[in-house]
């Protein structure tokens, strides 16, 4: 199954990696490493992991992976002939603030 990231997705993760390594260095880079481990499991199971609970009803539903290490979900649709990445979310902060991202292809 193809992977597609939004744009706005990329820039989170890049953005976040910066922040990270400039506290501390090589943490950037660990990051990174960890949320491409994620872009590699999801086309091979893209419904292993949960429904996000509370994000905005969609067609097909965002589910969620959570990062182990960073306080970061992974948001994405799986939709008929892709995976699409909707957003590096911080656990933490704004809550669904990219849900004018979602698709809304049919499953």
């Amino acid at each position: 199954m193809r992977l597609r990231l939004h744009p706005h997705a990329e820039e989170e993760v890049l953005e976040a990696a910066r922040w990270y390594e400039d506290q501390l260095k090589g943490l950037g880079f660990d990051l990174l490493t960890e949320v491409d481990h994620w872009l590699t499991v999801l086309p091979e199971t893209p419904k292993g992991w949960p429904r996000w609970s509370g994000a905005r009803n969609a067609d097909p539903p965002v589910r969620r992976a959570i990062l182990s290490r960073f306080p970061f979900a992974i948001a994405y649709q799986v939709l008929d002939d892709e995976i699409l990445v909707l957003a590096f979310a911080h656990t933490s902060r704004r809550p669904f603030y990219w849900s004018g991202r979602q698709s809304s292809s049919p499953q």
